[in-house]
């Protein structure tokens, strides 16, 4: 009988810890390109702003969300990876090393399809609820305004030319990351997000065929670059300063 329990103790130990070491950071690599997917343990947040920080009505109200774990992009998907992807390089500012741009959030579908078929992974964009929790630190989160800072010239390339104005995009990577290990989720490029547009107060609106984006872009001001702005664009839409972060 002894034994028995053992044996079963020891089995469930076994699994405990293969499961925890699936619990990691991972290196994907496609056509000689590669990139980093950090894991982020799930929870429970209030996703969008409160009563008393500075917000537009549509980040209100803050609300409770939870989320399973999931693995997000270290960096935003650079020019070199969609290009080793896509076969092609639709970005305004060229570089290697700096986000692809102009993209829709139709064209990051067929991105995702294609990458999915290189890899066999289920790559998708993160939801906006996943977006959120990542750029806030996760369970790491210390209640930052920006993602990684309080001090946005720490964490955020921004306010190099006025919000959607054509401007330089910067190498990913090159400033302070956040609580989790991620770059870029404040300034360079805004990020494309799955889902459609709604309002958290569950009033009815105009914009429900539209996709949100986040995150704030090197031509916005610091208020773009909160955690909690939202703004949105139709699917077919493309910008110099829009670009994306995978999600797993």
């Amino acid at each position: 009988m002894k034994k028995s329990v053992f044996i079963i103790l020891s089995f469930f130990i076994l699994i405990s810890t293969a499961n925890a070491q699936n619990r990691t950071d991972e290196t994907i690599t496609v056509n000689g390109v590669s990139f980093k997917m950090i894991y982020v343990e799930g929870g429970t947040f209030m996703m969008g702003a409160a009563e008393n920080m500075r917000a537009l009505d549509n980040e209100r109200p803050a609300h409770q969300v939870t989320l399973s774990n999931y693995w997000i992009g270290q960096t935003e998907v650079t020019q070199e990876l969609w290009q080793a992807v896509m076969g092609s390089n639709p970005s305004k500012t060229k570089g290697n090393k700096f986000p692809v741009e102009t993209v829709s959030w139709d064209d990051c579908q067929e991105f995702i399809l294609r990458l999915n078929q290189l890899t066999g992974k289920n790559f998708r964009l993160p939801t906006e609820a996943e977006w959120e929790y990542a750029a806030r630190g996760g369970s790491k989160s210390r209640g930052y305004e920006y993602s990684g800072s309080n001090t946005i010239d720490e964490v955020a390339w921004y306010d190099e030319g006025g919000l959607f104005k054509e401007v330089s995009s910067h190498v990913v990577g090159t400033k302070k990351a956040n609580e989790l290990g991620i770059y870029d989720m404040s300034g360079n490029v805004f990020e494309w997000c799955q889902d459609k547009w709604y309002n958290y107060d569950g009033s009815p609106t105009s914009e429900g065929s539209c996709i949100v984006f986040r995150g704030g872009d090197s031509g916005g001001d610091e208020s773009v670059c909160r955690v909690t702005y939202r703004i949105n664009y139709p699917p077919g839409a493309r910008n110099s300063i829009l670009g994306l972060r995978l999600a797993l």
